[in-house]
């Protein structure tokens, strides 16, 4: 059981499946009320009631019309939330940090966090998500140590554009990625995996309304169009083991996505000089549970 602790909650075939296949999904996790909650806190935020310190709101570059705003293009997603106490508190709940414990061990840090609104496809097929792995944005270690919750704020389908998998991919290696050259044109930081293999086998991970999956950060994964007239909303959170440690990704296949990070950075934080890809992750963290030990 190399990427599963026992912790009296997974049965074993739960920890098999995961083990297999670097993902495992779980019915019902989070409250009909917890959701709403969260919906409302994601609402304010677009009609711009309330400001959050560090905030990222992204919006698709084709999509002109927005749900809450007029005359706005659409909010696709909200990243670094960790200071909007509402939102923020998706990643302490009780019930979902059992099962991340299962995967990290009992020191747990909330690394990344994310709500994703993925719009109504405008015809440019911009509502995509290249096929990736979440490790790639990572610069710290080991990967067994960290894992992704992914909440479904309402039903997901194939036709609102339902997480993608290609089960057993943890077992690999992080491969190359880059902006993938797609004619209508690519989210800003949506990497996709280069050289990616169309032809692997795929599961679609269609799930209710507070199912949440876990999966490993080495996963293969994205999400195709959303082919419907809502937005598919979800809800996320990347953790780690406090006892994870920062690495040097320069001279590999992430040193891209360095470069990229620190520009926005350097234009968010309003740093300049000594600032590395590592600061970025540290501004970030939060601890949820246990010891901070090394991040």
């Amino acid at each position: 059981m190399r990427y599963t602790f026992e912790t009296d909650l997974l049965t074993p075939e739960q920890r098999v499946f995961y083990e297999e296949n670097g993902f495992l999904l779980v019915k019902n996790l989070v409250s009909d009320e917890d959701i709403d909650r969260f919906r409302r806190a994601f609402e304010r935020i677009c009609r711009q009631e309330v400001e959050v310190p560090g905030l990222v709101v992204m919006r698709d570059v084709a999509i002109a019309k927005s749900e809450f705003v007029p005359d706005q293009k659409a909010v696709s997603k909200l990243q670094d939330f960790q200071e909007d106490p509402e939102l923020f508190r998706y990643c302490s709940l009780p019930q979902i940090l059992k099962y991340v414990e299962c995967f990290t061990g009992p020191n747990i840090m909330a690394m990344h966090t994310m709500l994703i609104n993925k719009p109504p496809d405008a015809g440019k097929k911009t509502s995509r998500h290249p096929m990736h792995q979440d490790l790639h944005y990572f610069p710290f270690r080991p990967a067994d140590r960290i894992v992704c919750s992914w909440t479904a704020m309402e039903k997901v389908t194939r036709q609102n554009g339902c997480l993608v998998v290609l089960p057993g991919t943890h077992k690999g290696t992080l491969q190359e990625h880059d902006y993938p050259e797609w004619e209508g044109g690519v989210n800003k930081m949506y990497h996709g995996v280069r050289g990616y293999d169309p032809q692997q086998p795929r599961v679609h991970l269609e799930m209710e309304k507070g199912d949440t999956v876990f999966f490993h950060p080495l996963l293969i994964h994205g999400s195709g169009m959303n082919q419907t007239q809502g937005f598919r909303k979800a809800i996320s959170c990347h953790y780690a083991s406090g006892d994870c440690y920062y690495i040097d990704v320069k001279g590999t296949t992430q040193e891209n996505i360095e470069n990229e990070a620190l520009d926005i950075a350097v234009r968010k934080y309003g740093v300049e000089g000594d600032f590395h890809f590592k600061d970025v992750w540290m501004i970030r963290g939060r601890l949820v549970q246990g010891e901070r030990v090394s991040l």
